[in-house]
């Protein structure tokens, strides 16, 4: 059971994840609808992982990744998955820009929908690890210019990487792909000498990805 604290200015929204959530058995210790409510929250409860809009009031634009990003600074290990209308991939890379992206989650608010997908991604935001929605890797990928690097990749392979950039293990690319574990590593190998990134293992190597996705440097 993780005990949590959630941040959602739709009055709807807010309760029918509160339901989800208890439901799942998790304990949602605090259900607020703007920033400074969910900035007194964290510091009064200590919650085990925070769940946040990006835009909250009073101006609804990015209060609710500002305070996620505030809430880091002041404690780089408390986990916060932040939730999206729309596929921003400013936001996403604000988000893992600079510090630890360890326990660091970005999710399109469609994904609650596919309850299973949610509170997997939610519980490994829990335990330490980088999640990134799909939509927004399918995005970073589709918008690469044709000289990039990322030409040099087969169709599999950019599919790997994107699996890759959302957080997920050999094992874990290989059951969505429906190939062997020895596959993927495989493809792995192929794509980091492709663009010249470090194989290393864990939240490191989705930072590499991302950082050559958005066209910066790898960490």
């Amino acid at each position: 059971m993780l005990r949590l604290i959630l941040a959602e200015d739709s009055v709807l929204l807010r309760a029918g994840l509160v339901e989800l959530l208890t439901r799942s058995g998790h304990q949602v210790i605090a259900a607020v609808g703007d920033a400074p409510a969910l900035r007194r929250a964290v510091a009064a409860e200590r919650p085990d992982a925070v769940v946040t809009d990006v835009r909250m009031p009073p101006d609804f634009r990015d209060e609710g990744l500002r305070a996620a990003l505030e809430l880091r600074a002041v404690d780089a290990s408390l986990p916060v998955l932040v939730l999206s209308q729309y596929v921003a991939t400013a936001y996403a890379t604000q988000l893992f820009t600079g510090g630890s992206a360890a326990g660091l989650g970005y999710l399109l608010k469609d994904r609650v929908g596919e309850v299973d997908e949610f509170l997997d991604a939610l519980e490994r935001v829990a335990g330490g690890q980088t999640v990134i929605d799909p939509e927004v890797i399918r995005v970073l990928l589709s918008h690469r210019p044709a000289e990039d690097p990322l030409g040099r990749l087969t169709p599999r392979e950019r599919e790997v990487l994107a699996l890759m950039a959302e957080g997920f293990n050999n094992q874990a690319v290989a059951a969505r792909m429906f190939i062997t574990e020895a596959a993927v590593v495989k493809h792995a190998g192929s794509i980091f000498m492709k663009l010249d990134l470090d194989p290393a293992e864990g939240n490191r190597r989705v930072l590499a990805v991302l950082a050559h996705l958005r066209g910066g440097d790898t960490p």
